[in-house]
């Protein structure tokens, strides 16, 4: 297999956002840098959200500096209301990323106002924007929302329809947010989006790992002709306003995989795993992900034979 391909490691904002015990400033800014120095180039540094909400993040503008620091590296961050989006400027983000919901209940429930009028919200900020700045459109609940089920693909790609004339060249980025969609359903969500908007910006996915898929389904995306993937080091994440949702499908099983089939990532899996193993230790986390615990694994019974 070849093509193009971009990982957004997403751990350091929906890996630590669901950490109650608090992740000192310095602590995430050294996991910056050891996904940097493993080779990765984008990362969603953190989000400009309520403190009171999502107190964990509250240190979003001294983190986004440090990863501004970092050469080479695109650091995008969540906003989601104009308010936010302000104070993700002012603290020089140029690379924001939008999140709304497919689903009425849990916009609600996450940005307390209902799907139409984040469309409003998210034609502000674009209005807004500073010249040079970045947008990805994050779309939760794309396959499935924690309070209703199943979410019917022409919901979806009729909520696009309102997105999409707003910022045309906009990174498109549906979410599994509960971890229970399945290949199948995956890839005709893309399928039916790309063929209504054939010219649309970049295509992404972001997936959760609830249910041991998360792998598979990023490979359905990319033989969607998707070339942008979310994961999180150490399979961190969860969103505390999906109820069940556990961690993001681990960025080093998503590098192992596509690595192994032939497709260069860029990504040096070894360091890689000693960021996730870190992470693995967070007070707090719930970490996930198999290439991590089979990695290890295979290096203690190594020890083992040879003696040690």
């Amino acid at each position: 297999m070849s093509g193009t391909f971009t990982l957004v490691d997403v751990g350091m904002r929906d890996g630590f956002q669901p950490i109650a015990q608090m992740i000192p400033t310095q602590r995430k800014i050294e996991f910056l840098h050891r996904l940097h120095a493993a080779g990765i180039r984008r990362i969603e540094a953190t989000a400009f959200v309520s403190d009171a909400a999502v107190p964990q993040l509250a240190d979003a503008a001294e983190v986004l500096a440090a990863a501004q620091a970092l050469p080479g590296l695109d650091a995008q961050v969540l906003v989601p209301n104009l308010k936010h989006a302000e104070r993700a400027w002012k603290a020089g983000a140029t690379h924001l990323a939008f999140v709304l919901s497919a689903s009425e209940k849990h916009n609600r429930n996450n940005v307390k106002r209902s799907p139409a009028e984040s469309v409003q919200e998210y034609a502000r900020i674009v209005d807004a924007m500073p010249s040079g700045t970045k947008m990805r459109l994050n779309v939760a609940t794309a396959f499935d929302c924690p309070f209703d089920g199943a979410m019917p693909p022409q919901e979806t790609v009729a909520l696009l329809g309102d997105l999409v004339p707003i910022k045309p060249d906009a990174e498109i980025c549906p979410c599994d947010t509960t971890g229970r969609v399945t290949p199948d359903r995956v890839a005709a969500l893309f399928g039916e989006a790309k063929a209504r908007f054939p010219d649309s910006g970049r295509w992404a996915y972001h997936g959760h790992d609830t249910y041991g898929l998360g792998v598979a389904n990023a490979l359905a995306a990319w033989n969607a002709g998707v070339t942008v993937i979310d994961a999180a080091f150490g399979g961190l994440g969860g969103c505390p306003f999906a109820p069940g949702a556990t961690g993001n499908v681990a960025t080093e099983d998503v590098i192992w995989t596509f690595e192994a089939m032939g497709v260069a990532t860029g990504i040096d899996l070894d360091l890689l795993l000693e960021a996730a193993r870190a992470a693995a230790l967070l007070p707090g986390g719930l970490p996930g992900g198999r290439v991590r615990q089979a990695v290890d694994a295979a290096l203690c019974l190594a020890r083992e034979s040879a003696g040690q």
